[in-house]
């Protein structure tokens, strides 16, 4: 890339679709990473000598065809391609990620302790009042938000859930230190819903975006419900993959 950019203000084409045009031609030929931040607004401005404005609206235009990713509250960035997340008897987070050589994280980002209402009392088989633990996890890929997951899980099963969570940022491996060695998925239901705001920010999504909703319950290996998960996920950067042996 050069420091400025000379338009052709007389080819009748749009200043601003040639903007769109320059910086999609750079992203393909490598220019700008998968994932990396594109120059503020006011810079892209002075590159091309135009006014924010007109370079607005080539990112909204680049955005609109998934060539870009608009994060609130941290900038555009050049979209990586959607990470691929299978649906089976064995959904694991981080061996899903890790499998398509990128890196997964998990932040605990809440919790609260909370008797079982009807629906929770329904989907882990435990009498109504039952205490549960309410964890809250933000997952992350190559540093990408990618999906919020509130899980209930029965207290006196996982008594330190919380504590082994934020230390390992793993649920597989929070659960085997609770001597839970393994786990399959009963069933996964799969929706869609509007973003919402608390959502949107630990995301970083614009409200108003889509996400995907991903309802499931795990079963320990006896058959017993052990984990209720509602997890919403980006929808621009995650396509669900459901198998067919799921």
């Amino acid at each position: 890339m050069t420091n400025n950019t000379i338009l052709d203000r007389s080819a009748g084409i749009a200043v601003w679709r040639q903007i769109m045009e320059t910086l999609k031609a750079e992203i393909v030929s490598g220019a700008f990473e998968k994932g990396s931040r594109l120059p503020p607004e006011s810079e892209l401005a002075t590159r091309f000598g135009v006014n924010r404005h007109t370079v607005r609206r080539a990112i909204a235009a680049l955005t609109s065809e998934g060539i870009l990713r608009a994060d609130q509250g941290r900038g555009t960035f050049v979209a990586s391609a959607p990470l691929s997340y299978p649906i089976g008897p064995r959904t694991r987070f981080s061996e899903i990620v890790s499998g398509q050589d990128r890196a997964p994280s998990g932040r605990l980002i809440g919790s609260a302790l909370e008797e079982a209402d009807a629906l929770l009392a329904n989907q882990l088989d435990v009498p109504l009042g039952t205490m549960l633990i309410r964890l809250e996890t933000l997952r992350v890929a190559d540093s990408i938000p990618m999906m919020i997951g509130t899980s209930w899980l029965e207290q006196s099963k996982v008594p330190n859930l919380v504590a082994d969570y934020a230390d390992c940022g793993s649920i597989t491996e929070a659960l085997r230190r609770a001597g839970i060695d393994d786990y399959r998925r009963k069933e996964t239901r799969i929706s869609a819903e509007l973003v919402e705001a608390r959502d949107a920010q630990q995301l970083g999504l614009p409200l108003g975006q889509p996400v995907l909703v991903v309802e499931s319950v795990n079963l320990d290996m006896t058959g017993t419900p052990l984990q209720y998960t509602r997890a919403r996920a980006a929808a621009d950067r995650m396509q669900l993959v459901v198998n067919g042996s799921g």
